[in-house]
């Protein structure tokens, strides 16, 4: 993905520049009767590349209303604080639980090099600077936003992480989904037929609220969906089944998993390698197993430390373990 791809009814797909080209991030911009809504930002790098996509679709930094985003993860939010110093009539519109990180980020700031250290923090996110609290808006539940002659509606969509929002635009009939309907890369694309993969970084990974987060969706009926990772998808009742079956599989590896620490993640990690190589012969991928297992790898990694993140939160809750597996598979039957 290239530049800007322009969709129907003022959607327009955007390369934030995060990573490799088959890593890439997408930001999206909604333009509506000169009006627009930017939702993700990606990283610290991605600035130039949205303001330049701005110029080139002729849209002054004064047109953009909103700022919205799904989640605080870097290839989402990563520059967030930068760009909002660039559009000065944005407003940007975040969960009410990740709010106080931008208005007061030191304390987002110790948590990012504790994830990434000093120098990949300071590539990712830049210099983060609070954001001035007039110009931060906390969303909320069924939360609608106007935007020229339509409305963008936001639900609270937790599983990926607690604080993660997804943006129905009922012009398009489509999600912003942001990551909470998976991960979708375009090399494993089959005759056009695309392939999810749920994501389950750590530390706030819960299979049973994502499960409840993407029937939701569901109940919208919705004609495709736009993917932070990356672009647009369609066909989504039958992605939706493989998300569900891929959740149940992911838990269940990490469910049977011995051992501690990195006994452990080898054994979540090697039994997520051995999904992939079940689901490249199950969607007839024609990339070999090498190659998919190379371009999947980094999400298998946070995927397998999200869900040590999420067995410990039920270990440390042992007398509510057994309701949490019914829930689990009562949210898919639902």
């Amino acid at each position: 993905m290239q530049g800007v791809v322009r969709q129907p009814n003022g959607v327009c797909v955007v390369d934030s520049g995060y990573g490799s080209p088959s890593k890439a991030a997408s930001v999206y911009f909604v333009i509506d009767h000169g009006r627009v809504a930017i939702i993700n930002t990606g990283s610290n790098a991605s600035v130039p590349h949205i303001l330049s996509a701005l110029a080139g679709l002729n849209v002054v930094p004064e047109a953009v209303e909103w700022v919205i985003l799904t989640d605080l993860y870097s290839d989402h939010a990563g520059c967030v604080c930068s760009l909002m110093c660039a559009l000065p009539r944005a407003h940007m519109i975040v969960h009410p639980g990740a709010m106080s990180y931008l208005a007061h980020p030191t304390q987002f700031w110790e948590r990012i090099i504790k994830t990434f250290g000093l120098d990949q923090s300071f590539r990712l996110y830049g210099r983060l600077a609070p954001v001035d609290r007039e110009h931060v808006i906390p969303s909320y539940d069924g939360m609608e936003l106007p935007l020229g002659n339509r409305a963008l509606k936001l639900l609270h969509t937790p599983g990926h992480s607690r604080h993660h929002i997804v943006v129905w635009d009922e012009r398009t009939n489509t999600f912003f989904a942001g990551d909470s309907f998976g991960i979708s890369y375009r090399e494993f694309d089959v005759s056009k037929r695309s392939f999810v993969f749920p994501s389950s970084p750590p530390a706030q990974y819960d299979p049973v609220a994502m499960i409840e987060s993407i029937a939701r969706m569901l109940a919208y009926e919705p004609e495709a969906m736009y993917l932070a990772r990356y672009g647009k998808v369609t066909g989504i009742e039958r992605l939706a089944n493989d998300l569900f079956r891929l959740i149940h599989a992911q838990v269940a590896i990490a469910q049977a998993a011995r051992g501690n620490g990195l006994v452990r993640h080898t054994e979540i990690l090697s039994g997520l390698e051995g999904l992939v190589r079940e689901e490249r012969a199950r969607q007839q991928w024609a990339l070999n197993e090498e190659i998919s297992l190379n371009l999947l790898r980094p999400d298998l990694c946070l995927n397998a430390q999200g869900l040590e993140t999420w067995l410990d939160r039920l270990h440390e809750k042992q007398a509510i373990e057994g309701t949490e597996e019914m829930n689990l598979a009562h949210a898919v039957a639902a």
